[in-house]
């Protein structure tokens, strides 16, 4: 028979009683968990597997405490058999680590029986991450990328450049100057005769990795640049800002 009374829970074998109940609250924050990761992120790219396994983990985590207890034998023989297990998930994105962790934090406070630790950590979390989802820390669609100018070899244009960049951007940087040596290209005439052109001459090209400014668009960042009195070529490659680690 079963012993469902959860004030005599033995730590070493823990009884029927009080193993559910660690097991439901464990579920029942970390779909909590869950829920403000599915409220709170703002990306498209929404892993179902991933939302399950955060649901779930929790039980597994208490499972393993409930079944380690007070045992030091018992802890040793879990770590040797979970160390045969090769775990090759990755995730790369850290605020999805961290609610990974804090699901797993959740299982295993139930799993010692600390509800109280379970679930003002679980609710704080959540309280959290949500405010910081309304802040500017949850920006993720500031665009990063590189832009790159050829214009005449002159002191000023640097100068005309960056201020451009200073209106239409957070933050800039120059990462690379190159002085274009000359060019030419030679073409034949109908009639047999060569024809020399030079296509390149006395030019530099900027490049500059480049934070847009939410304000602005990227189309406005290229119409001021194409004003820019000699300029001769123009290219701009921007994507979101990355979150891998």
């Amino acid at each position: 028979m079963f012993d469902i009374s959860l004030l005599e829970n033995n730590p070493d074998l823990p009884s029927f009683y009080a193993t559910l109940i660690t097991v439901l609250f464990a579920f029942f924050l970390s779909s909590l968990i869950t829920i403000t990761y599915q409220f709170t992120t703002k990306s498209i790219y929404r892993n179902a597997h991933y939302l399950q396994g955060l649901a779930l983990i929790s039980i597994v985590s208490a499972m393993v405490m409930q079944a380690i207890g007070d045992s030091l034998a018992r802890g040793l023989g879990m770590l040797g058999a979970l160390a045969i297990i090769r775990f090759r998930t990755v995730l790369n994105d850290p605020r999805n680590i961290a609610f990974m962790f804090a699901s797993l934090a959740a299982g295993i406070a139930c799993g010692v029986l600390g509800f109280s630790i379970a679930l003002t950590g679980t609710l704080i979390f959540c309280l959290a991450a949500i405010l910081l989802s309304f802040s500017p820390l949850s920006n993720s669609n500031e665009l990063i990328g590189n832009i790159k100018l050829r214009v005449p070899k002159d002191e000023e244009q640097k100068g005309i450049i960056e201020g451009i960049l200073k209106k239409f951007s957070k933050n800039f940087e120059l990462n690379q100057l190159q002085y274009l040596n000359p060019k030419t290209v030679e073409t034949i005439n109908e009639d047999g005769t060569k024809e020399t052109e030079l296509i390149r001459d006395n030019l530099q090209e900027f490049t500059y990795l480049v934070r847009l400014n939410p304000k602005y668009t990227i189309t406005e960042l290229t119409k001021s640049l194409k004003e820019i009195d000699g300029l001769v070529g123009l290219r701009l490659n921007f994507k979101k800002q990355p979150t891998n680690l």
